[in-house]
């Protein structure tokens, strides 16, 4: 028997007020359990109106599925894994992939994590990591390679993953990617409209599949209207500001300088135009610049850059919803996806070109 002056005994922890389960939603929704479920996991036979209603009762009741709860019941992490190389430019898309990526898992069961990988590192390190572990229930990755070991190595496993590029394997499976020998082959008509003459580019490392694809449309194109093309051989878009303006400035250095460049990345871009001007060139008079971009930033840099934008966002949708189908089994009519670009802005100094 406690004295009077002895507190009153804690609560056990678990005493307060019961998490909020699918059968709290279900009794605030009217619907029933069933339903609520498949909405919260963006099953497409649920209207849009239905599931919106129930992820807000989710929210505002605090609702978070119990994740060993889940692992247990049906052996599901609820997580997707975005597995990214440390070494991609920072002022790509990376960011605006994974922000793309986690707004489509907004709502439903799955969480987005990111896991990188370091240059030195085994790009199979973290895949089989995550196969062995079953630390996700799908991977999402890029920089594809023509014949990718990690999209091998998942494939044989029956483990559900999206990449973002293709590869040259002829397997089946989710993809999304931008056409980037559409792209190269635009560039180089719209160099070639401007009266540019000695076209080069300054690819992705060739050992990625959207360099390939890139390659081959520069130079097939530029071989069929006649111009003069040369590929940047000591660094690629990849290398960073300071090697490929280095590279750059020695290129211009040297007899029969070009005169309209493409490039594989923003950053790239950038460091081309500082290597030109630096050599006494004036962007729009003496040399153009192509390039591509996901986040507005090059107008901000130079008016005169010629651009030509790539959709990530939409690439990051598609990607999150086609891994979950595949994850949960069910039919996805589009499966794998690409981006064709067909529009050049030209900025404020031109007009904007459209693929005829």
């Amino acid at each position: 028997m406690p004295l009077p002056s002895d507190p009153p005994p804690l609560p056990f922890p678990d005493s307060g007020p019961e998490r909020p389960t699918l059968k709290t939603i279900a009794a605030a929704t009217g619907l029933a359990v069933a339903t609520v479920s498949r909405a919260l996991k963006d099953a497409p036979d649920i209207g849009e109106d239905t599931k919106r209603r129930v992820r807000e009762t989710a929210a505002r009741l605090g609702y978070r599925p119990n994740r060993a709860g889940v692992r247990l019941r049906t052996g599901k992490t609820n997580v997707i894994a975005l597995v990214l190389s440390t070494e991609t430019d920072v002022m790509n898309h990376t960011s605006r992939l994974i922000y793309s990526i986690a707004s489509a898992l907004r709502g439903t069961a799955y969480h987005l994590v990111v896991m990188p990988f370091f240059p030195d590192q085994d790009p199979m390190e973290p895949i089989r990591y995550l196969v062995e572990t079953e630390s996700a229930d799908g991977v999402i990755l890029n920089q594809t390679k023509e014949d990718d070991p990690r999209i091998r190595y998942m494939t044989e496993r029956h483990f559900p993953f999206a990449a973002h590029g293709r590869t040259s394997m002829g397997l089946d499976h989710p993809y999304f990617d931008f056409d980037n020998e559409a792209f190269a082959r635009l560039a180089v008509r719209t160099l070639v409209g401007r009266r540019r003459h000695r076209l080069l580019l300054v690819p992705p490392p060739r050992s990625h599949m959207y360099s390939r694809h890139m390659i081959y449309g520069f130079s097939d194109e530029a071989a069929l209207l006649g111009a003069p093309f040369e590929i940047a051989a000591t660094v690629t878009s990849d290398s960073g500001g300071d090697p490929v303006e280095a590279a750059v400035f020695a290129r211009f250095a040297e007899p029969n300088a070009p005169d309209g460049l493409l490039l594989g990345s923003t950053t790239a871009a950038m460091a081309a135009i500082a290597a030109a001007e630096r050599s006494g060139r004036l962007l729009g008079r003496d040399f153009d610049v192509v390039a591509k971009e996901a986040v507005p930033m090059l107008r901000r840099f130079r008016q005169d850059i010629i651009i030509i934008r790539e959709d990530v966002g939409r690439a990051g949708e598609f990607l999150a919803r086609a891994l979950v189908a595949a994850i949960e089994k069910r039919d996805w009519a589009d499966q794998q996806g690409l981006e064709v670009p067909d529009k050049v802005d030209m900025g404020p100094n031109g007009q904007t070109g459209e693929r005829r």
